[in-house]
């Protein structure tokens, strides 16, 4: 079959057809509007008199009367209980390369059931998929894929991995843990492709049951932050900090936007910061930024200004840096950092040959840190 493979996006109560991921498993029904949404208590958040609640899994800690929403727009208070309206209730699901996510020093090549719902706890003005991130659950078609049948599935279609991504996986928490613990019963592997903005508490826990994590870093400015994404920079930081000290792999990815995060200045101060909290081995992709969303006015990022901040990476002691976007560019591939030799030849999402020797530089015998096997 395809590695990719999409949900149909039929409104209404239309049965998945042969034709789609789902046939593979059982039959799968479309929701749309407040049909079929989910009520399963939520995790993580404090009770107040009058039916009030509020919301503790991310930064914003919403404070919510009776039947208010917090801003995610995904979890509600019901008579002063929160509930989460998305459990099991996937809106995407797709069969990708791992490389897309992108998670470049783990499973390389291996293939990813790749899932989310509706709804996002930031605003970022460049979202690439906003239509299912800035909207409500009943905004859009939704499926019942609760996390039994997510692992049948992964097992069905030979994904040793299932990733919680495209819109912010923070916001479908209970839906994520509870798949992750059902997958590793089962062997297969989780991964988060997040932007960080959860509470210490809730990140700890989840580091516990998954296996990697990919952080989308905006930006290194606070003023970026309040301005194009309308959340804070600070507890993001926070958050990268908290995963690296885990037994979590992470990677992190930086989206290069012209005359907005681009400036030598910021590279250098990333850079700097990372090297310092997290170490030089950790992987930082460097993206291209195509106009999207509410951010149309700008170009698409240079290339020449992708090689800058490599550059830049590489000059303050980061010895995996990537430029992502470009397909085919020499700076997909992993490099020895002791011996400059491939070790992982990348053309856009396909790998082209692995020179690894377990976790070692076949040609130095370097230690090349990453989840391999």
């Amino acid at each position: 079959m395809k590695r990719r493979q999409f949900f149909k996006t039929a409104g209404g109560a239309a049965l998945l057809t042969s034709s789609g991921l789902g046939s593979l498993l059982m039959d799968l029904y479309a929701f749309s509007g407040q049909e079929n949404l989910s009520q399963v208590e939520a995790r993580y958040y404090k009770k107040h008199p009058d039916r009030e609640i509020e919301c503790e899994l991310c930064p914003r800690f919403c404070r919510l009367g009776d039947k208010e929403r917090g801003y995610c727009g995904v979890r509600e208070n019901i008579g002063g209980t929160y509930y989460t309206l998305v459990y099991g209730k996937a809106c995407s699901a797709n069969i990708d390369p791992i490389e897309k996510k992108p998670l470049f020093h783990y499973l390389p090549g291996s293939s990813a059931l790749s899932i989310a719902t509706a709804g996002c706890n930031v605003n970022c003005k460049f979202c690439q998929n906003w239509e299912i991130s800035q909207v409500r659950p009943e905004q859009v078609t939704h499926y019942d894929f609760p996390p039994q049948a997510v692992v049948q599935s992964a097992q069905k279609n030979n994904c040793p991995v299932i990733a919680y991504t495209y819109t912010e996986p923070i916001i479908f928490y209970e839906y994520m843990y509870d798949t992750s613990i059902e997958a590793h019963k089962k062997g297969i592997h989780n991964v988060v492709i997040t932007g960080g903005y959860i509470n210490p508490e809730p990140l700890v826990e989840l580091t516990k049951v998954v296996q990697a994590i990919k952080v989308d870093l905006k930006a290194f400015s606070q003023d970026f932050y309040a301005s194009y994404v309308r959340g804070k920079l600070e507890p993001v930081l926070e958050a990268i900090k908290i995963i690296s000290k885990s037994k979590v792999w992470m990677e992190i990815v930086y989206l290069v936007i012209p005359t907005l995060n681009d400036s030598p200045q910021e590279i250098r101060g990333v850079s700097q910061w990372l090297r310092k909290e997290v170490g030089p081995d950790v992987p930082l992709h460097f993206s291209r930024f195509h106009p999207m969303y509410l951010v149309k006015n700008l170009p698409s990022t240079p290339v020449s200004t992708l090689e800058r901040a490599h550059k830049i990476a590489k000059e303050e002691g980061l010895n995996y840096v990537y430029i992502g976007n470009v397909p085919g560019h020499r700076a997909e591939s992993t490099y020895c950092p002791k011996c400059g030799k491939v070790v992982i030849e990348r053309k856009g999402y396909l790998i082209e040959s692995i020179e690894l020797a377990e976790n070692r530089c076949k040609n130095c015998s370097t230690p090349i840190p990453g989840i391999w096997s």
